[in-house]
C-alpha cells in the first residue's frame, strides 16, 4: 500500500514540476535589445511570449537609422497598463531599441550613378567606370519598408567631359525627400605600355609589358590592347615607360643595316652557290634588298634569311654575277 501511495505522490510531483516549467516558459520576458522597421514598439518588440497583446503599441520608436535607451521599469510598468499583468523588468535597468534604415554611403551612391549611367548608355561596361562625386551626402538614409528606396529621375552625362548630375527621389520616414548627385563619370580602359623604357632597335620581350588604366577619351590612336602581336619587334624609337604603346612604334629587327658585308646564297638542284655583297639597304628577315656584288659591281635583289644572310631571287643573271665558289 505504501508503494503505491509514494508511487502516485511522486507523480503528483511531477506533474506539478512539469505545469510550473510549463508556466513559467510562457511568463513574457523582456528583451534586452529590441529591433525595429516601425515608427511604432509594440509590446511584443519588448517582450517574448506577449500573445494577443504582442501589437499593443507603448512608445515611438527613436529616428531611422538610430538608437534609443528606454528604462527598463518604464517599459514594465506600460506594457502592465497595456495588459501585460506579468510584466517585469527581468533585472533590466535599460532597452536598447535600434530604429532600421537602408542606408547608403559614398560608395554606394557612386554606384548607383554607374549602374544608372550604364542602363541610359549603350556599350558602356559599369565596371570600367571611375566615378567621383563632388556634390552628394557622405550617406542618406530611406525607409527600409519601400522595395526602391532610391528612384532614379534623371540623368545627364557628357562623355566627352565626364561630368554627371543624377536627379533621383528617396522615400524617407513621411514621404519622399529630392536627392542631387553631381560628379565626373570617366569610362577608363586598359593598354599596352612598357614597363621600363625600351632604345632604339632594342627587341621587346614579354617581361618588358605592363598594362596600364586610362581614360579613353585620352587614349591615342592605334594604341595597342593586347601587345602579344609585337612581342619579338625592335623599337623604331626611344620609347619611355608607362605611355601606351603603338604598332607604328616597333618594326621586325633589323638583320642587314645599309652598306654591311653580306653573305649572298644561291641554291639549285644539287648545288649551292655563295659569294660576298654589300647592302644598298637595310632590312629585316624576309624583306627583299638590293645587294652589290663586290667583284662584278652588279647590284641584284635578294631575300633577307638571318643576320648578314640573303638569298637571291633568280638564278640567270645571278649566277654570272656572283663570284662564287661550290660549298
Amino acid at each position: 500500500m505504501m508503494k503505491y501511495l509514494k508511487q502516485a505522490i511522486g507523480s503528483f510531483l511531477l506533474v506539478a514540476i512539469t505545469g510550473s516549467a510549463s508556466i513559467a516558459d510562457d511568463r513574457p520576458v523582456l528583451r534586452s535589445q529590441v529591433m525595429t522597421l516601425s515608427e511604432i514598439v509594440t509590446v511584443g518588440d519588448f517582450y517574448s511570449n506577449a500573445g494577443r497583446l504582442a501589437s499593443k503599441p507603448l512608445f515611438r520608436s527613436p529616428d531611422m537609422g538610430t538608437s534609443g535607451n528606454v528604462p527598463a521599469q518604464q517599459v514594465a510598468d506600460r506594457a502592465r497598463a497595456a495588459g501585460l499583468d506579468q510584466a517585469g523588468t527581468d533585472g533590466l535597468r535599460t532597452v536598447v531599441v535600434h530604429r532600421g534604415a537602408t542606408t547608403l554611403n559614398r560608395d554606394q551612391l557612386s554606384g548607383l550613378v554607374r549602374s544608372a549611367l550604364a542602363s541610359r548608355s549603350a556599350g558602356v561596361d559599369p565596371k570600367n567606370l571611375e566615378i567621383k562625386l563632388t556634390q552628394a551626402p557622405d550617406r542618406i538614409l530611406a525607409d527600409p519598408k519601400v522595395q526602391d528606396p532610391v528612384r532614379v529621375d534623371g540623368f545627364d552625362w557628357s562623355q566627352s567631359t565626364g561630368h554627371f548630375k543624377l536627379r533621383a527621389t528617396v522615400a524617407v520616414e513621411h514621404g519622399t525627400e529630392p536627392l542631387i548627385l553631381l560628379g565626373t563619370a570617366t569610362e577608363m580602359v586598359h593598354v599596352a605600355a612598357l614597363a621600363q623604357p625600351l632604345q632604339r632597335e632594342d627587341i621587346l620581350r614579354e617581361e618588358d609589358l605592363v598594362t596600364i588604366r586610362m581614360a579613353r577619351t585620352k587614349v591615342p590612336a592605334g594604341a595597342l590592347i593586347d601587345a602579344g602581336s609585337i612581342i619579338g619587334m625592335a623599337a623604331r624609337v626611344n620609347l619611355r615607360a608607362n605611355v601606351p604603346l603603338a604598332r607604328r612604334n616597333f618594326q621586325r629587327p633589323i638583320l642587314v643595316d645599309r652598306g654591311e658585308k653580306v653573305t649572298v646564297t644561291f641554291e639549285m638542284s644539287g648545288m649551292k652557290l655563295t659569294s660576298r655583297a654589300k647592302a644598298i639597304d637595310e632590312g629585316a628577315k624576309g624583306d627583299v634588298i638590293d645587294v652589290m656584288n663586290l667583284q662584278s659591281r652588279r647590284i641584284i635583289p635578294a631575300t633577307i634569311t638571318s643576320r648578314g644572310h640573303v638569298r637571291v631571287h633568280a638564278a640567270n643573271p645571278i649566277i654570272a654575277s656572283l663570284n662564287s665558289e661550290t660549298n
